[in-house]
């Protein structure tokens, strides 16, 4: 079997610019600014071109070694599925309330920058920070207290289990009845959707420390508060990090639902509701691509910094 021929730097560079060339030339064509019906020849180009897309994507997949590998593909490969989104969108003429084009979901976003400003620090800055901060550190705490006192797993944790059954559209309308219109409300849902997931998964953490390891912590007659730092919270980390992961994308979602059933007049739930009604679909994409990045960010953070935190650890020593 022969051995796979390391892939060049210098070839996939020149394929990507191949492409980017290609890609500019099918713009030029009448059918892709909407002068024309597309015709066979449109059609041809716009097929050899999803060829290449295809080829340079595994060019960039296939480098190794590098530490931005994996973003690299993912951002040619988001590239690319917006080219093509307007390309296609712009030939068909698909009506605006439908499908806007990229383009016209970039030119809302920049006409109206200040106001999701807004939007953003009022769910995200306010509502979702702060329930996310609360819900996650309750969790960690009630599941700290019950691993000490085995007694209350009995009562406190079916008891637990009940907040992530409780219907998101039935809670909202309750919470802004409780604490109003404002962030506060949807603080208290984003709470609740956060608690239950880091309550479970530091539970699992705790025990996942090994029996001999334990033994021998307790034939050096360390307490719990030595043994639950020195060895079980370390063993733990992963699984409140992957906790944390899953919270920061339920805490996002939870507060955008929230604001449909009661906001003031901002808010990412807000604008999306609000524009929606209007038809006005390219600012509506907007907010969507606000929340989209915001929550692919605190996501890719949480993975740095579970790097750091847990580097010894074998799930993290392999990525």
């Amino acid at each position: 079997m022969k051995p796979e021929r390391p892939v060049s730097h210098r070839t996939t560079a020149l394929a990507v610019v191949a492409s980017a060339v290609a890609a500019a030339l099918l713009l030029l064509h009448p059918a892709a600014q909407g002068e024309s019906p597309p015709t066979a020849l449109f059609w041809l180009l716009a097929g050899g071109l999803g060829l290449v897309a295809l080829w340079t994507i595994r060019r960039v997949a296939a480098i190794q070694g590098t530490r931005w590998d994996g973003v690299l593909t993912a951002g040619l490969f988001g590239l690319w599925v917006l080219y093509f989104w307007q390309v296609l969108v712009v030939a068909f003429e698909v009506p605006r309330v439908l499908l806007p084009a990229p383009t016209l979901i970039v030119q809302a976003m920049v006409d109206n920058g200040p106001r999701l400003w807004g939007d953003f620090t009022q769910t995200v800055l306010k509502a979702v920070l702060v329930g996310w901060v609360l819900g996650s550190g309750l969790g960690f705490a009630v599941a700290i207290a019950i691993d000490r006192l085995p007694f209350l797993q009995r009562g406190l944790l079916p008891l637990a289990s009940l907040t992530s059954t409780v219907p998101l559209v039935a809670v909202a309308p309750i919470a802004v009845m409780w604490f109003g219109f404002e962030w506060p409300s949807k603080a208290a849902v984003v709470v609740l959707m956060t608690f239950f997931p880091m309550l479970v998964s530091t539970l699992a953490g705790l025990q996942a420390s090994g029996k001999l390891e334990r033994e021998l912590m307790h034939s050096y007659a360390a307490s719990y508060g030595r043994t639950l730092w020195s060895l079980r919270l370390p063993a733990a980390t992963p699984f409140m990090f992957g906790a944390l992961k899953v919270n920061a994308t339920l805490a996002l979602i939870g507060a955008i639902v929230a604001e449909f059933f009661g906001s003031p007049t901002m808010g990412l739930g807000f604008r999306i509701s609000t524009e929606a009604s209007r038809m006005n679909s390219a600012l509506v994409w907007g907010a969507i691509v606000v929340a989209s990045v915001t929550g692919s960010l605190a996501y890719a953070l949480l993975v740095q910094l579970e790097r750091r935190a847990a580097f010894w650890h074998p799930s993290v020593r392999g990525k």
